[in-house]
């Protein structure tokens, strides 16, 4: 056994014959009687009481305990009554992730797990708590791929919770649990009229944020960080080195995203907008601190700037302002009604520019290890997965080959 039950309504004494006798205690009756008591791998002791009647319960639970401990699978009862609030706080406290990716996680876990599953402590879970949870998201979140991500990042939690001792095991992995579908993932590009009824619709000082993500792939906070020292018009080249990211405190420059630099060949129709661009706008010096509110402060004389020509382009400002007006003058989205916001089109971002440059890469024949680096992708693979069905059909080409083996066979 683990450990021993203490009653604590007896006690036993000694009379003067040095016969032990049994009497009450001055608790007798009072309070719970029974606490069971172990030496945890610690060294210390922990224990549990248990009420009159219950010592059939306390033996059980210390067998529990010296089986859990044989097997290695022992939770301090302290740890376990930690609540995924204060575990979540604790662990989001720790993240050395980007501090945009921080945010996001962060937000989905204080808007969407710990309202629900807060108080509960983590020795407590059950897969059945994870079930009646996603079934409370699927009605708050309809997008199944956000809830999806919402869903991973809970289940990172409790994976390092499981590791630092708090609960035996993970209910997100029990086969009773369904993730949120990933959704179907498949990427359907813009057509060419959509992307330049989309550009036309766009005030003449944002026009060419288009070309420069249809034209040559850059992300939108890509787009908004691009200095003119970064573009070279001799060579052709764009240098991709910086971006403006938007944090809770305010915007930040930092590297391009995974810190990927990357060189981005320009072509003569991009060039000639952002020539263009620049004689209509001059670039403004804009300074902002690096990675962090806190981090060091750099000058970009950057290419986009805020309509009053000062401030770098904040992404969220810009969407609600500029990009959702375009999408509904370009037909994409239907105009809102009279007191109602644009509607969510998280497929028609400014993602989408990318999406197109990447068809008409893989259309002339780009392979995918070069798509991949222009793309700022760390793994082609990755970039394989996702354009994969864009990629010319190969089947008639094979029929092609194999007629002309046949035909060069038969002879005359």
């Amino acid at each position: 056994m683990a450990g021993h039950i203490q009653d604590r309504w007896y006690k036993t004494e000694i009379d003067a014959t040095g016969k032990p006798n049994r009497v009450r205690t001055d608790r007798y009756g009072t309070g719970m009687r029974y606490r069971a008591r172990y030496i945890g791998p610690d060294g210390t002791e922990k224990s549990k009481s248990f009420h009159d009647g219950q010592k059939r319960l306390a033996d059980q639970w210390l067998a529990h305990i010296e089986a859990d401990m044989s097997r290695g699978q022992y939770i301090d009862p302290a740890a376990s009554r930690v609540t995924f609030r204060q575990y979540a706080e604790k662990w989001l406290s720790t993240q050395v992730t980007g501090i945009t990716t921080r945010e996001s996680v962060e937000s989905a876990i204080r808007g969407h797990a710990i309202p629900y599953l807060g108080s509960r402590p983590l020795g407590s879970f059950k897969p059945e708590h994870i079930r009646g949870w996603l079934s409370k998201l699927e009605r708050a979140v309809p997008a199944s791929s956000y809830r999806r991500v919402i869903y991973n990042n809970v289940s990172t939690i409790l994976n390092a919770a499981v590791d630092d001792g708090h609960l035996p095991k993970n209910p997100c992995h029990a086969q009773s649990v369904r993730p949120p579908a990933a959704g179907n993932g498949r990427v359907v590009p813009w057509t060419a009229r959509r992307v330049f009824a989309v550009r036309a619709a766009l005030r003449d000082r944002y026009r060419a944020t288009v070309d420069l993500g249809a034209g040559s792939g850059l992300r939108q906070g890509e787009i908004f960080g691009l200095s003119e020292d970064e573009i070279d018009f001799d060579s052709g080249w764009l240098h991709i080195v910086n971006q403006v990211k938007v944090t809770k405190g305010g915007l930040v420059f930092a590297p391009p995203k995974r810190d990927k630099l990357r060189d981005v060949p320009m072509a003569d129709h991009v060039a000639h907008s952002l020539k263009q661009h620049i004689e209509a706008f001059p670039p403004v010096a804009v300074t902002l601190p690096w990675l962090r509110l806190d981090g060091p402060l750099v000058t970009r004389r950057l290419l986009f700037t805020r309509l009053d020509g000062t401030g770098a382009v904040r992404r969220t400002d810009f969407n609600d302002r500029e990009w959702k007006p375009a999408l509904v003058a370009a037909g994409v989205i239907p105009e809102p009604r009279p007191g109602e916001r644009y509607q969510a089109a998280r497929e028609h971002g400014m993602h989408a520019l990318r999406h197109f440059y990447a068809s008409v890469l893989l259309d002339a024949g780009e392979n995918i290890k070069a798509l991949s680096h222009y793309l700022g992708h760390n793994d082609p693979g990755f970039t394989l997965r996702v354009y994969t069905h864009l990629m010319p059909s190969s089947d008639a080409r094979v029929r092609t080959a194999v007629d002309d083996l046949y035909e060069g066979l038969s002879g005359p």
